[in-house]
Parts: C-alpha cells; structure tokens; sequence
C-alpha cells in the first residue's frame, strides 16, 4: 500500500465553486452521470508523424515532457482544461507543476477525489466541444470508474450518431499495476504508452487532438530516469503506428512503455550470440498495428512478446493469436510471451515477477534453436 499527499475533498470543492458560471452549465448540460475519463478533442493530427513548428531540441525527460505537452494544449487552444487529482500544485509527480500559474486556476484545477465524479466532468467538458484532460493520478484509482469509461466514453460517440466527440487524455499510470490489457478489450477506445520523452510529448498532443477517447498511460519509472533531447516546439506521433526501432532477422521482438528498455539490452546481449533481432514498440495498444509486425514476423519468422502485465489474458495473448492466424506457415518457431507472473504484484519478490533482461534473452534462445 502506497501514500501520497493530494488535496483535500473539501478544498477541492471549494476550487471547483469557483469555477466560471461557463463550466457549471456544462456539467449541467451533460448531467453528471454522463461519464468518461479523461478527455481530449478535436481535429486529430496523428496522421502528421511530426509537424514540429520550432526547431532545435532540449534534453529534458519524460515527467518535463508530459509537462510540455500539457503546457502546448492549454497554450495553444483556450478550449482546454487540465483537472483531477492534485494538478493544481503539479502532483506527487510534478507533471503539471506550474500550469496552474501560467494558465489560471479556473482552466488548471483539483477536483473532489472522486474518480467517477472526474470522468463525468470530462465527458460532458469534451462533449460540448473542448479538450478536457482529467488526471487520474494512479491507474490502480481508475477502477472507480471503469463503468463511465466503458459504458460512456467509449460508446459515446456511437450512441450519438457521430454528432459528438469525446476524447480521453491523461490516464496517468500505477502503484505497480498494469491494467492496460483491461481497456483494449473495449471497442471505441483508443491506448497508448510511450516508451521515452519525445514519444510522450508527441502521443500525448496527438492524444489530446483525437476526437476520440484515448487511454494514455505514463510509465512511472520513466518520469526521471529517461532523458532525451526532445524538440522544443509542438509535434504530434501517429496514433496506432508501430515503430522498429531496431531492425534484424532472426526473430521479431515486439513490447511498449517501459518495457522496450528492457528488451532491447536482451537484444545486445543476443547479438553477441549471433542472434538479429528485430525490435518493434507497438505505441498504441488499440488499435494495433499489425501490419508492422506481420511484415516482420514474416521476414524473421519468430516472435516474441514481453509485458509487464500477468501473462493470463495480457495484450500479448491478443498479439500471439493474430499474428499466428496471419503468418502460420511462416513461423519457424511457436510465439514466446515474457510477461508478468499470475500472482498480485509482489514487493519483495519483484525481481522474479518482472520479465527481466535474462528472462527475455532465454526466451530468444529457445525460440531460435526451436
């Protein structure tokens, strides 16, 4: 069990009070049960792989790139609001530090720590034609309102007839879950998971310009200890393109988040063994591209899958079975899955739950001597 500090529920009703008399008639208007999580809306650019408008770069890391990405969608388009738990001093991660200042309290706020309350908020704030991004601040809090982004977000456009746009942001990511694999099962949503800074900063505005609901989970441990040069001005990714960032042969290696850092020192260590590996970051979860990994599997003829998450029913059974149907008489090998165990996440033993570097480098091993 973790702690961390946020505000008070009734200083968070008090800031919510003083919100403009604009904002209570869209909560009004949406009727507060109308729910999702997060939001982000309009004009998706995510087909441009970059359109950087500033050149040079900064070193920065992911937590500062989060962070710029925000500053950019409130900067950029006074439609947007940032608000949920703790962003009104920057929360326990610091990602939101001093938006509050530079754009307003009533355009950057905490609200009741009210998970279902915060996703109602953003569906009926996006509905209404603006780009609302809700902080969820640990996805172990986003269970609370798993309905509202199920049964409301994702199906708000379709219920609609395509009249309304309703797009999810900011998902924040865990205490040690990784509950990813919970929302890719859910049609009408988008998931995304960055693997470094510039990955980030441009996912996170493509997520924030998608007119859809987009899933947007940070990988914790990245916020200080990855750092890159990440350009300075506004750019977006392409939702729902894969990337090989490392090309081979022998087996194709496909992951996300935090976890390509992992997978690719297995890579190095396989290469000193002889082995080529290709390594692909999926980017998106949902949905996927698997024509990017299809193309590779058939050149390699392996593959092997590795996350975080418990292996039993994990994104990479999903990624497993379609691209068997897709390339079964070109495998050499069966698929391999490095993932989590099926236990609760354990503190003490962690290093034996994770997919580790070593795990991942046996599994190449056997999958290409199979």
């Amino acid at each position: 069990m973790a702690f961390f500090a946020r505000a008070s529920p009734s200083q968070a009703i008090r800031r919510l009070k003083d919100q403009s008399q604009f904002l209570n008639r869209l909560l009004c208007s949406c009727g507060w049960q109308n729910r999702s999580i997060a939001t982000a809306v309009d004009d998706a650019k995510a087909s441009v792989h970059s359109s950087v408008e500033s050149g040079g770069k900064k070193r920065i890391n992911l937590c500062s790139a989060i962070n710029d990405a925000l500053y950019i969608a409130l900067d950029s388009d006074p439609r947007s609001y940032v608000f949920g738990e703790d962003v009104g001093f920057g929360g326990v991660f610091r990602c939101t530090t001093g938006l509050a200042d530079t754009f307003g309290k009533h355009r950057v706020f905490n609200t009741p720590l009210c998970e279902q309350g915060i996703v109602g908020f953003g569906i009926g704030l996006a509905a209404m034609g603006n780009r609302a991004v809700a902080e969820i601040q640990f996805a172990d809090y986003i269970f609370p309102a798993f309905d509202q982004i199920v049964n409301e977000a994702a199906k708000f456009r379709y219920r609609s007839g395509n009249l309304f746009n309703c797009g999810v942001g900011h998902g924040a990511l865990y205490h040690s879950q990784s509950p990813e694999a919970y929302f890719c099962h859910v049609p009408g949503l988008k998931v995304v998971i960055p693997r470094s800074p510039t990955q980030a900063k441009g996912l996170l505005l493509a997520a924030i310009r998608d007119p859809n609901p987009v899933i947007f989970f940070e990988p914790k441990w990245l916020y200080r200890l990855s750092v890159e040069d990440v350009p300075e001005g506004d750019y977006t990714l392409p939702l729902s393109q894969a990337e090989v960032i490392r090309e081979g042969g022998d087996i194709t290696l496909v992951g996300w988040g935090a976890q390509l850092a992992i997978m690719e020192e297995a890579c190095v260590e396989a290469s000193k063994e002889g082995i080529s590996c290709e390594l692909i970051d999926l980017r998106t979860l949902l949905p996927w591209d698997k024509e990017i990994v299809e193309a590779s599997v058939n050149k390699t003829g392996r593959l092997l899958v590795s996350h975080e998450a418990p292996i039993t029913g994990g994104f990479g059974a999903e990624i497993a079975a379609s691209i068997t149907e897709r390339c079964f008489l070109r495998l050499e090998s069966p698929v391999a899955r490095v993932c989590g165990l099926d236990t609760p996440f354990p503190l003490v033993f962690e290093p034996f739950y994770m997919p580790t570097k070593n795990k991942i480098l046996d599994a190449i091993k056997a999958s290409v001597n199979f």
